[in-house]
């Protein structure tokens, strides 16, 4: 059986082209565009079909200049460094809270004494850490500006922070100075005027707390905030000795937990301290200027691990093993003084 009507029926008709001759040449329209080959219509058609394989027949420009993330393999933590460094946070501790005991009016000299000695040792570890340019002649101003600032703090008419302000300005524009003597050391003074001002500034700022124990309440004060620094900064470093988990960088060897069980057993003992303390403390008032003093002196302490880490993954040599590690708790109670000078101006 044949269909009743042609396949042909119902469409236009259209004219048959010539394939050849010049005719054809004639009727065709011109081509505007370059030549073309069967491999680039393919091209243009879409996207390469797979291989049998299953792997693609060419890669995409993301994938082959996408260089491969490189893993950086986490620094070992060393226990028994830890457990070092936490029985110096404590002894420091000790140190202080009992030599502010020793403070009384008209009786100041002791303490000084004590504060000076710390300041000798802040001085001596954040130099050879830091190693800033004319390293002797920064510890050489930074420990007369110490010692000038204790005076001044002890002598001073009234118990107030003006003249250790001047005396810190001082020192770092003198620091600065004898930098640029030498031309060796001139062309670092730039990198380095954060290393010298944090020198100088450090060792001034254990001089408020001579001046906060010549203020009411300012002995008590200092009691605790420094007892909720030494614990924290201790229990800190006890932790990471134990668990140092979870690891905030892989070249910094602490963890999170023992920070935040460092301030919170810091703040526990500040508040136990306070409810022993006669007024104006009480429980809560020794728990916040506690937590203040603790949490700033945990911060600081771990802020000078990155800072010793940035320093070894900028190629810099390492420097002496005992100044590296006295650096953290040394930096800790000489951020958590000046804490404590506030804390008391605010709440008490």
């Amino acid at each position: 059986m044949f269909p009743s009507t042609s396949p042909e029926a119902g469409r236009e008709s259209w004219p048959a082209e010539p394939s050849t001759g010049p005719v054809a040449a004639a009727t065709r329209a011109p081509r505007t565009g370059p030549a073309t080959t069967d491999g680039d219509r393919r091209e243009r058609g879409g996207p390469r079909r797979a291989r049998r394989t299953g792997e693609p027949a060419r890669k995409s420009e993301d994938e082959v200049d996408e260089p491969e993330e490189e893993v950086v393999p986490p620094v070992e933590v060393h226990r028994q460094l830890a457990l070092t460094i936490a029985g110096f946070a404590a002894l420091l501790g000790v140190g202080l809270v009992l030599g502010v005991q020793t403070s009384g009016p008209g009786h100041r000299l002791p303490f000084a004494v004590i504060i000076f000695g710390v300041q000798l040792l802040f001085v001596l570890a954040w130099t050879m850490a830091m190693r800033p340019p004319a390293l002797l002649v920064v510890a050489g101003i930074s420990a007369g500006v110490a010692a000038l600032a204790d005076v001044a703090a002890v002598q001073s008419d009234i118990a107030g922070l003006a003249p250790l302000g001047y005396l810190a300005v001082g020192g770092f524009v003198a620091a600065v100075l004898g930098q640029l003597v030498r031309r060796v050391d001139r062309v670092r003074v730039t990198d380095s005027l954060g290393a010298t001002l944090l020198i100088v500034v450090g060792v001034v700022a254990f001089g408020t707390l001579i001046v906060l124990s010549r203020i009411p309440a300012g002995t008590q004060a200092i009691t605790v905030c420094l007892t909720a620094s030494g614990v924290a900064l201790t229990v800190a470093r006890l932790t990471d000795a134990v668990l140092p988990w979870p690891r905030l960088a892989p070249q910094v060897p602490r963890g999170a937990a023992g920070v935040v069980a460092g301030a919170m057993v810091g703040t526990l003992t500040s508040a136990l301290l306070g409810s022993y303390l006669v007024a104006p403390f009480t429980p809560t008032r020794a728990a916040v200027i506690g937590l203040v003093a603790a949490v700033t002196a945990v911060l600081a302490d771990l802020a000078v691990g990155y800072a010793e880490a940035g320093r070894l993954m900028a190629g810099e040599p390492p420097t002496m093993w005992v100044a590296r590690h006295m650096q953290g708790p040394l930096g800790g109670f000489a951020l958590a003084a000046p804490a404590a000078y506030a804390m008391c101006m605010l709440f008490l």
